[in-house]
């Protein structure tokens, strides 16, 4: 990578979650967005005049560009692992939104690839490098709550048909609330306890079909074709175990729960699909009469600068060139896509799945780690 001008990233799938990625890309002194790609060249052309970005067309115009170092994959999910791997091809580093993709032979194929042209891999979510996330795996790791014993956490609501116009792809294969907000749980436990090694999981399907609830097409009916709530029982290879449970059917809306329990102390883990959040523990009793008192609850500042979308990828340009792992890295989206294809498959079988994949301990970002500085 060139160490005198900014590393060139290009986009590909210019949809709404562009928007805040180019924002904060667009502040992020290392990176420069040259060009703008999407089967909708008008829209892409839309997004580039009002982010300022130079260039706009298609994806293969972003492919070639010659001075695009680092392709930003927001496509759907179901062509994740295509639209990487010509990335790959044309000697790109990826950053994709998550899922990895949607099945194991495409997405380690995708990273045999890499590997092969010696380029780099980066999979959301990246709210793993927030303050939120890294400040309470540093008070893990220097043993605040003692061992880490397990972890429960939960995101459960009504569901999407409530609020999104169009919501039918979120229950159709390759969706669903395992597939769409599993990664943020289950990425946040990974990067803290290490490789999965077992699942077992219940799916529910509430409905055969759904309603959609707002904008023009209110009324209309789509099928629901995955588990719409699941329960997922995960195995640490190191020890420990998580409960989980991601849902589009509760009346009662609670979502971004993450508790780690260990010998010392009760930890609570901001909601993983935000960049920071409260970080707090409680000690254990040391006795009580008939009733527990109040338990005293022990706040932790937050460590570190609290941006947004694209702070894997900047971590990831900035790996590459200190020649360091990066944190958000296309290993650890396979291994948590996997987790997630073997809850489904152990609640559609009614048995514990091994996972085979593994993934290497995920480090902390670097000390001091600060996204407005110039580095490269």
């Amino acid at each position: 990578m060139s160490t005198s001008t900014p590393v060139g990233v290009g986009f590909i799938g210019v949809g709404v979650i562009s928007d805040t990625y180019l924002e904060n890309l667009g502040s992020f002194p290392d990176v420069d967005v040259l060009i703008l790609g999407d089967l909708d060249t008008e829209r892409a052309a839309s997004q580039a005049a009002k982010h300022g970005v130079a260039a706009s067309g298609t994806a293969q115009d972003v492919l070639d560009h010659p001075d695009v170092q680092v392709v930003v994959n927001l496509t759907i999910p179901a062509v994740h692992a295509e639209i990487s791997s010509a990335a790959v091809a044309a000697g790109k580093h990826v950053w994709t939104e998550k899922p990895l993709g949607l099945d194991r032979e495409s997405t380690s194929s995708l990273l045999a690839l890499a590997e092969q042209n010696g380029v780099r891999v980066g999979c959301a979510p990246d709210t793993v490098l927030g303050p939120g996330v890294q400040t309470a795996k540093r008070e893990i790791a220097q043993g605040t709550i003692g061992r880490p014993l397990f972890a429960q956490t939960s995101m459960q609501y009504q569901g999407p048909e409530v609020f999104h116009p169009n919501p039918g792809f979120l229950f159709a294969k390759g969706a669903g609330p395992l597939l769409d907000i599993g990664p943020y749980y289950f990425t946040t436990l990974v990067s803290l306890f290490g490789t999965v090694s077992a699942v077992a999981a219940m799916g529910v399907t509430a409905q055969e079909e759904r309603t959609i609830q707002v904008g023009d097409r209110a009324g209309e009916t789509f099928p629901v074709e995955v588990p719409s709530t699941i329960s997922v029982l995960t195995q640490f290879e190191a020890g420990q175990t998580g409960t989980s449970l991601v849902s589009f059917d509760s009346p009662l809306a609670r979502q971004g729960v993450v508790e780690i329990h260990g010998t010392k102390g009760s930890l609570v883990v901001p909601d993983p699909n935000m960049f920071e959040g409260r970080i707090a523990y409680v000690r254990p009793f040391e006795s009580f009469g008939e009733q527990p008192p109040e338990q005293e609850w022990i706040e932790v500042p937050q460590e570190g600068i609290v941006t947004g979308r694209g702070l894997g990828l900047l971590d990831m340009v900035r790996a590459i060139a200190e020649g360091r792992p990066h944190v958000a890295s296309g290993e650890l989206g396979y291994h948590v896509l996997d987790v997630m294809l073997s809850a489904e498959e152990s609640a559609a079988s009614g048995e514990f799945v091994t996972v085979d994949s593994s993934v290497a301990d995920v480090p902390l970002l670097p000390e001091g780690f600060d996204p407005f500085a110039r580095t490269v």
